[in-house]
C-alpha cells in the first residue's frame, strides 16, 4: 500500500531517529527543518545561504540543513536518485564559486572575482555526488585575469586563492564542514602548485598525460569562478580526451587499473558483510570504468555518446548500438540501487564509505534504514546484482576465461562452445597456436589471441557452419601481416568481434572479400562502414587518382570495393533499409562507370586522339538503369556515340569513328569487369544493344535512333523502359533522352504487344527457371512478373516511363493502370532479393541463425512470417500478372 508523502517522511524520520546518529543529530541541531519534514515539506532542497554570516559558517549551515532535507527525502522515497545527487552537486558547485570569490576577496579586498576557476571531476563532475563525497577539482587561473597584489607573482596569488578556498570549504567547527576538497588530480600534484596555470595545464594534456586522465575527464565540466577560463582550458584539451584514431593500448591501461583496485581491495571483494560497493567486484566503479571505456572507444567520432553522467552514458552506448540495451539496462538498474545503498552506508555517521558493514549488528542497522528486515535481506537485494555486473565485467576484461590446451578439456570446450567437429577446430587452433602463420609469430600476438579466443569461439559456435565459419576467420587471419592489433581491437570492442563473426558467419561473400583484402576491417573498425553512400558525384571524386591509367583503374577497385563492402555490411547488421542500400550500390556503380570511362578515354585520347563534334554516351539499362543494385548484380549497358560516323580521329594513330568507339568501349569495358592486383569491380554485359550480341558493341547514336524505330523487338522496348543515361555530356544525354522518349511514345497494337511479352516470358521461363521459393527474382509472381507487368502498361497506355521502378508503379497506380500493392510488393521483394545476394546467394533455404537476420533485414519478426508475406507479396503479382495475360483492356 503506498503511503502518502507526509506519511513516509515521518516513517523515514523515524528509521533516522533509530539507525542513524548522524541525522539525529542534525534534526536536534535544525529543528526548524526537522518540523518541516513532519509536515511534509522539504524546505532545504536548495537552502538559502545565509549573506549576514561569514560564509564558511553559512555553507557550514546550509550543507547541513539540505543533507538532513535529502537524506529524509531520500528515505521516504519521495525525491528520487537523480533529484538526491543533482542537488547534492549543484549545491557543491554554488559552495566553490561563493568560496572562490570570499578566498579572492580575502588575498585582495576589493578586487572582481576574476581569472580563477574550478573544473568539477568525477561525480561532481557529472552531477553524481554522494551524501559524504570528496570533491575532485582542478583549480586554474589566468595570470592576465587573476587578481594579485603588485608584490605577488601570478602563481603565488593563485596558491593564496586556492589554500583560502581550501580552508572555507573544509575547515571543521561546531557546525560541521561544507566539502573535503582533494587536489590531488591535477598533474603531477607531488611537484605541482596547488593551482596551475590555465596555459601550462593545457600543455601538459596535449603532450604528458596517461590514459586514466582521459578517462577521468569524460566527466569534467567548469563548475565555479571564471566559467570563462574553464572553459577555454575544457576546449582546448578536447582532442585529448576524445580522440578520432583510439590507441587501444590505453583502453588496455583502464582496465588495468580497475584489475589492480580489486587486487588492492581483495578483502572487499565478494559480497558479504565489508563488502565495498564501490571497488568491489560486480561494485560501482566496474560500471562506470564499462562506460567509460566504451565511451572512449567511440566518443571521439560519436559526439553524442560524451554524456557525463553514468546512466546517460549507458543510455546513448545503448541507442547507438555500442553496448547491449540488455546489459545496459543491468548496469543501469544496479547503478541506482549501489548509489541509494550507498547513501544509507554514509547517512549513518557522514563518513565517506562505500563499505557494508562487518558486524552483523551495524549491518542490520543499514537494512532497518533503507526499510529492509535484515542485514541478510540487505546481502540478497544486492546479490543477483553484483553477480550480473561482475559477469558484464569480467567479459570485457577477459582475464578469467582460457581455451584449454589438453586435448580432452579442449575438445569439451569446443562441444560445449557449439562445434560437432571439434577434432578439426582443435586442429585450426594448434595451427593457430604453433606460431607458423605470419601474425602469429610473435608472443604478444599469441598472447592477444588468447585473450579473445574464449570469446570468439563462443561467437564461431553460433554460426550456421562453425567449421566453414573457422575457416574463414583462419583465411583472414592467415593474409595479416600482424594480428596484434586486430585482436586487441577485438578484445576492446566486443561489438566489433560480433560483426566480424557475422560476416564469416552468414556473408559468404563478404568474407571473401574481407580475406582478399583485410585493409576493408579498417571501415569496421572506424564504423564507417555505417555511412551512406555518398552522391555520385562524392564518390566520383573519392575515385579520382593521380597516375597513370593501370594505378588509376586499381584505386576505383579498391575504393569500389570498400563502398561495397560497406553496403554489404548494412544489410548484414541490419542497419540500413536494403531499399536504400540498393539505390547506394547503384550510386557507387555509377561513380565507376564515370571514373573508369573517364580514365580510359584520356589514355586512349593520348594515341588517338579525337574524334570532333563526337563522344562516347554511355546508356544503363535493367537494375542498373533502375538504379536498383544487389551485390552480385552486373552492369547491363549500351555504347553509343554522337556525331557522323564516317568521322576519324584526329591524333597521331588516326581511326574511323566507328572503329575508334569500339575499340574504346573494349576498353572501358575491360577497365569495369577486368580483375586486377586490387580486385574485381563489376560483370558488364552488353547484348542488349542493338542486334544483340551479334551486332557491333558501339553503334552512332543515329544509328540507334533508326534501329530502335525500325527493327527493335517488343522486348528491347520493355528493357528501354528502364534505359538512364550514366555517361556523356548535357547535350549528348538530352539527344538520347529524346529518341528514347520518342520510340516509348509509340503507339502499340495491343494484341501484339501482349503475343510479344508473354513469348518473352515463356522463353525465360524455359531457359532460366526459378530456382525454388526463395528465387524472388524468377520463380511465379517474382519481380520478372512484376516487372513485366509494369512495362506492357507503360508501352500500352504510353504512361510512367521512369527508369526507377518505384517511380514507374506510383504513376501506373495513380492512373489507374497498376493496384496500388504493387508498391509494396515491389519494395519487398527489392528488398529480400538485395538480402539473399548476400546471406543466401544459392537461394536454398538457409540455417536458422541465417533465417533471424534475412528476416530482420526485411522488417519482418521471423522467418516464418516473412515467408508467409513472400508468398501473399507472389499471389498478389501472380495475380495482377494474370489479369494481364487474360487480354489488354484497352483505356
Amino acid at each position: 500500500m503506498n503511503m502518502p508523502p507526509v506519511q513516509k517522511l515521518n516513517d523515514a524520520l523515524r528509521r533516522a531517529e533509530l539507525h542513524s546518529p548522524y541525522l539525529r543529530m542534525l534534526m536536534g541541531r535544525y529543528p526548524e527543518v526537522a518540523d518541516g519534514l513532519v509536515a511534509g515539506r522539504l524546505d532545504q532542497i536548495a537552502p538559502d545561504i545565509d549573506p549576514d554570516l561569514p560564509v564558511a559558517q553559512a555553507l557550514r549551515i546550509a550543507k547541513g540543513k539540505q543533507a538532513l532535507t535529502l537524506a529524509i527525502g531520500d528515505l521516504a522515497g519521495v525525491l528520487t536518485l537523480e533529484e538526491v545527487i543533482g542537488h547534492l552537486s549543484a549545491f557543491a558547485d554554488r559552495a566553490l564559486d561563493l568560496a572562490i570569490r570570499a578566498a579572492i576577496e580575502a588575498v585582495t579586498p576589493g578586487a572582481e572575482p576574476a581569472g580563477f576557476a574550478a573544473i568539477a571531476l568525477g561525480k561532481h563532475g557529472s552531477f553524481e555526488l554522494n551524501y559524504s563525497s570528496d570533491i575532485d577539482p582542478i583549480l586554474l587561473f589566468d595570470g592576465n585575469k587573476l587578481p594579485r597584489r603588485a608584490r605577488d607573482e601570478p602563481v603565488e596569488a593563485a596558491v593564496r586563492v586556492g589554500r583560502k578556498l581550501v580552508e572555507i570549504m573544509q575547515a571543521r567547527d561546531g557546525d560541521g564542514y561544507v566539502f573535503r576538497v582533494d587536489l590531488r588530480l591535477r598533474p603531477t600534484p607531488e611537484v605541482t602548485p596547488i593551482v596551475l596555470p590555465v596555459e601550462a595545464a593545457i600543455q601538459y594534456y596535449e603532450s604528458q598525460a596517461v590514459a586514466w586522465e582521459r578517462a577521468a575527464f569524460i566527466r569534467a565540466r567548469a563548475c565555479a569562478g571564471d566559467l570563462a577560463v574553464g572553459q577555454y582550458f575544457l576546449d582546448a584539451i578536447r582532442p585529448f580526451v576524445w580522440r578520432r584514431g583510439l590507441d587501444f593500448g590505453a583502453i588496455g591501461e583502464i582496465r588495468g587499473m580497475s584489475r589492480r583496485i580489486r587486487d588492492h581491495h581483495a578483502s572487499g571483494q565478494m559480497l558479504g558483510p565489508g563488502y565495498d560497493l564501490k571497488r568491489g567486484r560486480g561494485g560501482i566503479r566496474e560500471i562506470e570504468f564499462f562506460t567509460q571505456i566504451h565511451q572512449l572507444i567511440h566518443g571521439g567520432r560519436e559526439t553524442e555518446l560524451r554524456a557525463a553522467p553514468t546512466q546517460q552514458a549507458l543510455a546513448a552506448l545503448a541507442d547507438a548500438g555500442r553496448i547491449d540495451a540488455g546489459e545496459a539496462e543491468t548496469l543501469t538498474t544496479a547503478y541506482r540501487l549501489y548509489r541509494t545503498i550507498e547513501h544509507r552506508l554514509q547517512m549513518v555517521d557522514d563518513q565517506q564509505t562505500h563499505m557494508l558493514p562487518k558486524s552483523a549488528e551495524a549491518l542490520d542497522g543499514v537494512a532497518a534504514l533503507h526499510g529492509l528486515a535484515s542485514g541478510v535481506a540487505l546481502i540478497e537485494l544486492l546479490s543477483p546484482h553484483v553477480a550480473a555486473v561482475g559477469t558484464i565485467y569480467d567479459a570485457l576484461d577477459g582475464d578469467k576465461a582460457e581455451v584449454p590446451s589438453d586435448e580432452d578439456r579442449l575438445a569439451s570446450t569446443l562441444s560445449s562452445a557449439g562445434f560437432a567437429d571439434t577434432a578439426s577446430a582443435a586442429q585450426r587452433i594448434a595451427h593457430w597456436r604453433d606460431g607458423t602463420i605470419r601474425a602469429l609469430r610473435t608472443p604478444a600476438a599469441r598472447d592477444a589471441l588468447e585473450a579473445i579466443l574464449p570469446g570468439l569461439l563462443v561467437a564461431l559456435g553460433h554460426a550456421p557452419d562453425p567449421h566453414a565459419a573457422m575457416i574463414q576467420l583462419s583465411n583472414l587471419i592467415e593474409k595479416l601481416p600482424s594480428a596484434i592489433n586486430l585482436f586487441r581491437l577485438l578484445e576492446a570492442r566486443p561489438g566489433l568481434q560480433k560483426l566480424l563473426i557475422d560476416i564469416v558467419s552468414h556473408a559468404p561473400t563478404l568474407a571473401e572479400q574481407l580475406a582478399r583484402r583485410t585493409e576493408l576491417l579498417d571501415r569496421l573498425i572506424d564504423a564507417t562502414a555505417f555511412d551512406p553512400a555518398g552522391s555520385v558525384a562524392a564518390i566520383t571524386a573519392d575515385l579520382r587518382h593521380d597516375g597513370d591509367l593501370e594505378q588509376q583503374l586499381d584505386h576505383i577497385r579498391r575504393i569500389v570495393g570498400e563502398n561495397r563492402f560497406a553496403l554489404g555490411v548494412q544489410v548484414l547488421e541490419a542497419a540500413a533499409d536494403p531499399m536504400d542500400v540498393a539505390a547506394g550500390y547503384a550510386r557507387v556503380a555509377e561513380a565507376a562507370i564515370v571514373a573508369v570511362a573517364d580514365a580510359v578515354i584520356a589514355a586512349f585520347q593520348q594515341a588517338h586522339g579525337r574524334v570532333p563534334s563526337s563522344e562516347l554516351v554511355i546508356l544503363a539499362l535493367g537494375r542498373m538503369g533502375g538504379a536498383e543494385l544487389t551485390h552480385a548484380s552486373d552492369l547491363d549497358l549500351i555504347y553509343l556515340f554522337t556525331g557522323d560516323f564516317a568521322g576519324e580521329s584526329d591524333g597521331a594513330k588516326s581511326l574511323g569513328a566507328v572503329q575508334y568507339y569500339n575499340r574504346l568501349a573494349q576498353r572501358v569495358t575491360a577497365g569495369l569487369s577486368v580483375s586486377t592486383a586490387a580486385g574485381p569491380l563489376y560483370e558488364v554485359d552488353t547484348r542488349l544493344r542493338p542486334s544483340g550480341a551479334q551486332g557491333p558493341l558501339v553503334v552512332s547514336l543515329d544509328g540507334f535512333e533508326r534501329y530502335q524505330k525500325e527493327d527493335a523487338w517488343t522486348w528491347e522496348h520493355m528493357a528501354l523502359t528502364r534505359a538512364r543515361l550514366v555517361y556523356g555530356s548535357a547535350e549528348a544525354r538530352a539527344a538520347t533522352a529524346r529518341i528514347i522518349a520518342e520510340v516509348l511514345a509509340k503507339p502499340r497494337d495491343p494484341d501484339v504487344l501482349l503475343a510479344d511479352a508473354l513469348k518473352m516470358r515463356g522463353d525465360m521461363a524455359r531457359h532460366k527457371p526459378g530456382k525454388g521459393a526463395l528465387d524472388v527474382k524468377l520463380s511465379s509472381g517474382g519481380l520478372v512478373d512484376l516487372e513485366f507487368c509494369i512495362h506492357i502498361n507503360q508501352l500500352l497506355h504510353q504512361s510512367a516511363f521512369y527508369p526507377e521502378l518505384s517511380n514507374a508503379i506510383e504513376g501506373l497506380v495513380s492512373a489507374g493502370h497498376l493496384p496500388a500493392d504493387m508498391g509494396q510488393a515491389h519494395k519487398f521483394l527489392t528488398r529480400l532479393l538485395v538480402t539473399l545476394r548476400l546471406l543466401a546467394p544459392d537461394l536454398q533455404e538457409p540455417d536458422g541463425p541465417t533465417r533471424i537476420l534475412i528476416a530482420r533485414a526485411c522488417n519482418a519478426p521471423d522467418w516464418q512470417t516473412l515467408l508467409e508475406q513472400l508468398a501473399a507479396t507472389r499471389q498478389s503479382v501472380s495475380a495482377v500478372w494474370g489479369q494481364i495475360t487474360a487480354g489488354p483492356k484497352g483505356d
